[in-house]
């Protein structure tokens, strides 16, 4: 019989509808239950419930997460390429690598929520101009990270979330080390294996890149098991304000450690 294989486990704090207090009490709490990863997000209204509800601003809260937390690797699901200078982007994620200790996850995603945009006075494009100019930007990127004085204490390992088949997942086989999508386990298994082809066409070692998923509703994340059989070793909930339920990331622990 097989060994289950290895599984890290994450917690989403989602920065809508809560107060800076209590997403600054979730990360410590997260840390403190012993998942591997914490992640916020990079929106600038809610997704969820009121649209004008309390929100916060991702890599500001980053560099916080970064002070409060001692363990856990810190990132993005997933920064937004349309909303900053992609060198500016760079040197802030240096900046938090080190406020961290070394523990950032650097993302990268093309962008979507086209209410972020028209408020904000940024372009929306098209989703093939915006996947485009992610792609571009991707070496500038690595290259202004690592010219930074001092470095990044590690080497930030980079996230690409993406479904498409054509485009998406190629880059993510090209340039990713983590990859994050969402579904059913057989959705995302399919996926999965998809990108596992891409890997094959341009020349990528496929266990190079981690695979990540995120069960979206109370049954999805009874399927903890599935999702694994299917090629997920990075499993993660998430929760919203005005208060978070630690009792997902403790329950994620435990499935985690049962299976080692």
């Amino acid at each position: 019989m097989l060994a289950p294989v290895s599984v890290r486990v994450g917690f989403h704090v989602r920065p809508q509808h809560a107060a800076y207090s209590a997403m600054r009490q979730a990360w410590a709490a997260a840390d403190s239950a012993g998942v591997d990863t914490i992640w916020t997000w990079d929106h600038f209204f809610p997704l969820h419930g009121d649209p004008d509800g309390k929100h916060f601003e991702c890599w500001t809260l980053l560099a916080a997460m970064a002070e409060v937390t001692e363990r856990a690797e810190i990132g993005a699901l997933v920064t937004c390429n349309s909303y900053r200078n992609p060198h500016l982007l760079a040197d802030m994620a240096r900046t938090v690598d080190h406020i961290s200790g070394g523990r950032l996850i650097f993302s990268i995603g093309a962008g979507w929520f086209e209410r972020d945009y028209e408020e904000f006075g940024y372009e929306f494009g098209t989703p093939g101009s915006r996947l485009r100019a992610m792609e571009a930007n991707i070496p500038i990127f690595k290259e202004r990270m690592a010219s930074g004085n001092p470095p990044p204490q590690r080497a930030v390992p980079l996230l690409i979330p993406g479904r498409g088949r054509k485009m998406s997942l190629r880059i993510v086989a090209e340039h990713a080390d983590m990859w994050h999508s969402f579904g059913t386990p057989e959705e995302w298994g399919e996926l999965n294996e998809l990108l596992t082809e891409w890997c094959t066409k341009v020349g990528r070692d496929p266990a190079e890149i981690e695979r990540m998923i995120t069960p979206l509703t109370p049954e999805q994340q009874e399927l903890l098991d599935d999702y694994a059989d299917a090629g997920a070793n990075h499993i993660i909930f998430g929760d919203s304000g005005p208060s978070y339920d630690l009792g997902l990331a403790r329950e994620l622990v435990a499935w985690r450690d049962a299976r080692s």
